[in-house]
């Protein structure tokens, strides 16, 4: 039987275990990334080990998250980067040179390598033929001190696309229709592939930005064949060397299929509080609308941004509506300054942002009280954008730019110009705002901050836990409701600062509750629902729920980042073996888990409710290697023994 792109590539890459769906399996990683809201924590996990040098082929520091600086604990971080950067053997992509997957698509991403990144995003290199894996912090360091990467074989789920899109409609589209079909949980442990003859029709960034927002749906990565599109895309950029052909086997045999027929696809729309809420354009055409955010790393390249001058051009933005435009690199701004497409969204009247994640991730041009914002980034999470109230929709760049001259929700099928926009013959390409570090860092000094701290300390667990049910949440709790990011990200170097805001927006009154119960020896359990800890890779949502207490997750399930970053930190994530049994506990109820080493090393655990008098079975969602590391309280304090 024939190989599919994503099994030649991990077979290419194997170091432990067997190719076998459901398998624990470890992968030798080429490239690693982090970006700035993550790396700071990284940096210090990788410092920790004692390492000298990075050992990976490849290791990028991006600057893209934390830019707007109010206050010291930015700048701080950035210099601490950027020393760190230099002092260790990493590449440095200072503030200003854009979003992490947007520059590494550009700079760094080549078919057949493995990258793993400190951003959930990171899948978005598959566009370019690359098996690109997000995870957190830790992971990532381990990877930069040379050490593979664990994860399970993964199921492959083969997307055939077949046909061409029609004007007005474009990839973003494409992956909503797969978000509708798939839905944002029940994906762990799967792969999306794609193949048929419509993938040729498809450029490179469009590519990306179905692999971007694969992430949406809790897949471990998506990927596209390298073909003659991606060695097209290399050499407009002056990388050709780095390509190669890689398709899947003609007698390859996917776990599932999934068929779309793109030239019957229509303009779809994420409507609140999901990427996976999908409604027809057509349905909702008409609906007043406030504000327009066009950029994110899911679509601002070059391509995008000419797609909506195209449509702004000679046209004015509605006087009701505030439109935002970021680039998502150095290269697509100067591009677009050259060419006279900045200066059409300008006389439109966009205010033009900087080439950062910004209004993705709540840092700024947060929409008013209970207004309606369109934009084209990859999230839509209740109280993400700054507003609680506010009502933010996931639309196409097209859908996009026709809703900002009108100020209602517009349908751009049939309605933009016919004649497809094409990848130039060759990109500006400038590598002046990457720092490569020096051959000899012997006399770099690491700048530290106040605001730097280090990655806190654990100790190996009880066999006996006794505490609190803290907390009790539903179904699809994010790692935005429990680690809040816009105005809190400054904190990030700073766990006990940042501990403050755990589920800030779901229950301000837990860190207090929970630290008194560390502080009286107790234990904190979080009980949850489905989809436990979807969205951002971000480990702080493990790393501060640690700092105050937390021992215990017990969920009907949990997302593969979520999960790893849970044990990473020590902190048990256990499943209801019947999910009817989420209703028997109640928040404050008074839990206890005994025979807890034993239990870890079974995979089976009895949850005694004292409040309630009654015994909940629980499995243990880990590897064999993760639960070593549960016993010693968590990886690093593994790696050290």
């Amino acid at each position: 039987m024939g190989l599919t792109i994503c099994y030649k590539i991990l077979k290419d890459h194997l170091v432990k275990g067997e190719l076998v769906k459901g398998n624990p399996i470890s992968i030798k990683i080429d490239q690693t990334l982090t970006q700035d809201a993550t790396g700071t924590m990284a940096y210090l996990e990788f410092e920790s080990m004692g390492m000298d040098r990075v050992k990976n082929e490849l290791a990028v520091s991006y600057v893209d998250h934390n830019t707007v600086q109010v206050g010291f604990e930015n700048f701080d971080d950035h210099e601490y980067l950027r020393t760190v950067a230099a002092k260790k053997g990493v590449i440095y992509s200072r503030a200003g040179n854009g979003i992490c997957h947007q520059v590494q698509l550009e700079c760094f991403a080549l078919p057949g390598k493995t990258l793993i990144g400190s951003d959930s995003h990171t899948p978005t290199q598959g566009g370019l033929g690359e098996v690109a894996i997000g995870a957190g912090g830790l992971d990532v360091a381990l990877a930069m001190a040379g050490l593979p990467f664990s994860l399970i074989c993964p199921k492959v789920v083969g997307i055939k696309l077949e046909g061409a899109l029609r004007p007005g409609v474009s990839a973003k589209d494409v992956i909503l229709k797969v978000l509708e079909r798939f839905g944002v949980k029940g994906n762990v442990n799967s792969v999306f592939e794609y193949f048929g003859d419509g993938v040729e029709t498809l450029s490179v960034p469009e590519r990306a930005t179905i692999c971007n927002m694969g992430a949406e749906c809790g897949v471990t990565f998506s990927i596209f064949p390298s073909d003659m599109r991606t060695y097209e895309f290399l050499k407009a950029h002056g990388r050709e060397a780095g390509f190669k052909e890689i398709k899947a086997d003609l007698d390859a045999v996917y776990d599932e299929v999934y068929e779309i027929d793109l030239s019957s696809l229509e303009p779809l729309i994420a409507t609140p509080h999901s990427p996976g809420n999908i409604s027809k354009v057509s349905e909702l055409e008409g609906m007043p609308v406030n504000q327009v955010l066009i950029g994110s790393c899911t679509n601002s390249s070059y391509l995008d941004l000419k797609k909506v001058a195209r449509i702004l051009d000679g046209k004015t933005v509605a006087p009701t509506v505030s439109l935002g435009i970021a680039p998502g690199s150095r290269e697509v701004l100067e591009m677009i300054s050259q060419d006279g497409t900045l200066t059409t969204f300008i006389k439109a009247g966009a205010r033009i942002l900087e080439s950062a994640c910004g209004f993705c991730i709540g840092n700024h041009q947060s929409p008013g009280t209970d207004s309606i914002s369109l934009r084209t980034n990859n999230r839509n999470f209740e109280g993400r954008s700054g507003t609680k109230s506010a009502k933010v929709y996931l639309v196409s760049p097209e859908t996009a730019a026709l809703s900002a001259i009108s100020g209602r929700l517009e349908n751009p099928l049939l309605r933009v110009p016919y004649d497809k926009i094409e990848l130039p013959e060759h990109f500006y390409t400038n590598d002046d705002m990457l720092i490569f570090p020096p051959a000899d860092s012997s006399g770099v000094e690491i700048k530290r901050g106040p605001n730097i701290g280090q990655p806190p300390k654990s100790d190996p667990i009880g066999n006996t836990l006794e505490g609190t049910a803290t907390l009790k949440v539903g179904d699809k709790i994010t790692t935005d409701h429990i680690m809040p990011a816009g105005a809190r990200l400054k904190y990030r170097s700073n766990i006990p600062a940042y501990s403050a805001f755990v589920f800030e927006n779901v229950d301000s009154s837990f860190a207090k509750r929970a630290s008194a119960l560390r502080d009286e020896g107790k234990a904190v359990f979080v009980i949850a629902g489905s989809s436990y800890g979807q969205g951002s890779s971000r480990e702080h949502a493990a790393i501060c729920p640690q700092y105050l207490g937390l021992k215990a997750v017990i969920a009907k399930s949990i997302e593969r980042i979520h999960q790893a970053n849970l044990c990473n930190f020590g902190i048990l994530p256990l499943l209801f073996e019947m999910e009817e049994d989420y209703d028997l506990i109640s928040q404050d109820d008074e839990l206890e888990l005994d025979d807890v080493i034993d239990s870890i090393e079974k995979g089976v655990f009895t949850l005694f409710d004292k409040t309630k008098n009654i015994k909940i079975k629980l499995n243990l969602f880990a590897s064999d290697e993760q639960k070593k590391m549960l016993i010693k309280g968590g990886k690093l304090n593994l790696l050290r023994d």
